[in-house]
């Protein structure tokens, strides 16, 4: 197993085990972002964070 092989299947274990929190943490620097740029960007954040919620929930189920 390579180095890409191990760090992936870390990746996916802690997606597994800790994916609402990581969920809750990408929902809040969205929230702050969105602050910060005084709702701007509101739609460009919205759908960069479900992305990066989809690719954790995705880790945790063992794929990519």
């Amino acid at each position: 197993m390579g180095i890409f092989d191990k760090f992936k299947k870390k990746a996916a274990d802690v997606a597994e085990e800790h994916g609402d929190k990581i969920e809750a943490g990408i929902d809040k620097a969205a929230e702050v972002a969105d602050d910060k740029t005084g709702g701007k960007y509101t739609d460009k954040i919205e759908s960069g964070s479900e992305k990066a919620k989809d690719l954790v929930e995705g880790l945790g189920e063992g794929g990519e």
